[in-house]
């Protein structure tokens, strides 16, 4: 195998960074977590079986999503969410939880049933996940941005016995009436829709009367922590999706690896465990990411911090929120990171009082360390996770990160990192380039009905990510390229065949490969090269409006190149795709 590049972490960044001494780091990494999971320490692990498999889990962590929301109610008047003028404190949304939940029993709702969740980022999203979870049936937050069918392909293939959609998505179900048939209950919110049987405020009502909702408990039902509660979908290489099967302990794991990473990186440059303090976050990525519902909000919840919502990512307005709201952290992908960077009009904002600009799930460069600081006097952070492993398993910040711009950073303490050989039979030793193999609580059962892509993906634990990475002598990871044949446009994944398939149902198209092409702000682009079949004509124009109709926008190639050649091809049949992207980056130089 290949072997690691020249050590990345000795790149100079700029004397407007902090000054990393020669004193960094305080402790170890193995150090660190002898003192953070010490016994009876808040970080502390214990060894549990999970199907079969021993493993280490946060021994503190929430037993379910149930016991989390009633610690949550403590947080009482203080403000949980806030979206342009609507405003929930913590009790507000508790009592929504509690009516919800209990209408949702009324509803025959029982647990291991399954419901959708199709809704931008609002209030009532974490109202209906929590709702959900809390009494063991299964959230399956479906992506808001799909079109009609792949919403409904989400919706038949989950099995889901009741729909939560905000109008504008239930529209999108119009035309699919095979998909709506199996699902009895179909919650409407903030809108009519001919297609629902019911709206979610006939419930509950809006935003602003939660607080005045009865003073119920939530609905005692029996939730164990390796009990199903969520179905979050991920493309695959076939195609088709495939629903991530999270359980309560998998997603909830993500509350204390993420305390830990905080703590672990005060011990490395040398300081206390900051004691735990109420921040207020700007989430600009969808909640129905694994990034949004697992790493952001779950956080907030148990923290009773703020998170601050956008009707749609806008830079300047963003800039204006974090004044008026006095914003610590935001983030997502480093596109959100190089907007504020570079929008013209940032020197009329006080951002003072941002201290985090986090991002991860796209390509990103190194130089953005240097920027966020430099140009904000907020530390940057990243980490690596993915829909398999319900976020969270590297977190890289502070010194760290600026010692290693292009690592991922380790492992927390209950995860488990090894690089294996293509043919996944022997594990590798440090500084080689192979598969990324991860292991440990935030790993999902496997995905919901499809035993086969389990069985390839899932081995004794462990889950073969498709990156190709390499681990350095002290364990952070580095990922080098992805084996996967994917695109990441600002963290949304793109499947290339998915987006080929589409580009082959045009009669004139007889060949076609999507190949990713950088871009400055969104990490990259899917782009395409075509042949079309001897006689028949397509111009760039009406192949991507043809591509607009079967898939979601962000998935439409920004650019397509014509072939009069078919593909070139290996060996064995596969398209050479390196070869393909060189076209593009000709094109720019002629």
């Amino acid at each position: 195998m290949n072997k690691m590049p020249e050590r990345l972490g000795e790149e100079t960044l700029g004397e407007s960074l902090p000054a990393v001494g020669p004193e960094f780091p305080a402790c170890s990494l193995a150090e660190v977590r002898s003192v953070l999971c010490a016994s009876g320490a808040k970080f502390e692990m214990e060894t549990v079986e999970i199907r079969g498999v021993p493993t280490r889990v946060w021994k503190n962590a929430p037993a379910n999503f149930a016991e989390l929301v009633r610690a949550a109610r403590a947080h009482g008047d203080t403000e949980f969410m806030v979206l342009n003028d609507e405003r929930v404190t913590y009790e507000a949304w508790f009592r929504a939880v509690a009516a919800l939940a209990h209408a949702l029993r009324d509803m025959g709702i029982e647990k291991g049933d399954r419901v959708a969740l199709v809704m931008r980022n609002l209030p009532e999203w974490p109202v209906v996940y929590f709702a959900v979870t809390s009494i063991g049936a299964i959230i399956v937050p479906l992506n808001a941005w799909w079109t009609g069918a792949e919403l409904s392909y989400g919706l038949t293939d989950s099995g889901a016995k009741l729909l939560v959609a905000d109008c504008e998505r239930m529209e999108r179900f119009e035309g699919y009436d095979d998909a709506l048939a199996d699902v009895p209950y179909r919650l409407c919110s903030r809108g009519q829709s001919s297609l629902a049987t019911g709206s979610l405020e006939d419930l509950i009502g809006t935003s602003a009367d939660w607080a005045d909702l009865p003073d119920w408990d939530l609905p005692d039902v029996d939730v164990a922590p390796d009990d199903r509660a969520t179905i979050l979908y991920t493309s695959g290489t076939t195609g088709a999706p495939k629903g991530a099967l999270g359980t309560q302990r998998s997603s909830l794991s993500n509350i204390l690896s993420s305390g830990y990473a905080a703590a672990r990186a005060a011990l490395r440059r040398g300081e206390p465990v900051p004691e735990p303090q109420k921040r207020t976050s700007l989430l600009v990525i969808p909640l129905f990411h694994a990034t949004g519902c697992n790493a952001s909000m779950l956080g907030t919840v148990a923290g009773g911090s703020r998170l601050i919502f956008m009707d749609k990512w806008d830079p300047l307005q963003a800039m204006e929120i974090i004044e008026r709201e006095g914003v610590h952290a935001t983030g997502g992908v480093p596109t959100i990171a190089w907007q504020l960077l570079e929008h013209p009009e940032r020197g009329r904002f006080d951002l003072s009082s941002l201290e985090a600009i986090g991002y991860g799930g796209a390509p990103s460069a190194p130089e953005l360390v240097q920027k966020i600081y430099a140009e904000f006097g907020a530390l940057p952070g990243n980490g690596w996770g993915m829909t398999e492993t319900c976020a969270t398993v590297t977190t890289h910040s502070g010194e760290d990160y600026l010692n290693r711009p292009t690592s991922c950073g380790p492992p927390v303490a209950t995860a488990d990192l090894k690089i294996m050989d293509p043919d996944g039979r022997e594990e590798l030793p440090t500084g080689s380039v192979g598969e990324l193999y991860a292991k440990g609580p935030m790993v999902v059962e496997g995905y919901w009905n499809k035993p086969e892509a389990s069985a390839e993906t899932f081995i004794d634990g462990w889950v073969r990510t498709g990156d190709l990475a390499y681990l350095d002598e002290e364990g952070f990871c580095f990922i080098v390229d992805r084996a996967k044949d994917i695109v990441i446009r600002g963290g949304e994944n793109i499947y290339s065949l998915e987006v080929e398939n589409a580009l082959y149902e045009h009669p004139a198209v007889t060949d076609a490969a999507v190949v990713g092409i950088p871009h400055h702000t969104l990490g990259e682009e899917p782009a395409a090269v075509v042949h079309l079949a001897p006689g028949m004509m397509a111009g760039e124009d009406e192949l991507r409006a043809f591509v607009r109709e079967r898939l979601a926008g962000f998935k439409v190639p920004v650019r397509i190149l014509f072939s009069e050649d078919t593909l070139p091809r290996n060996a064995n049949g596969k398209i050479l795709k390196k070869e393909l992207k060189t076209m593009f980056g000709e094109l720019e130089d002629a």
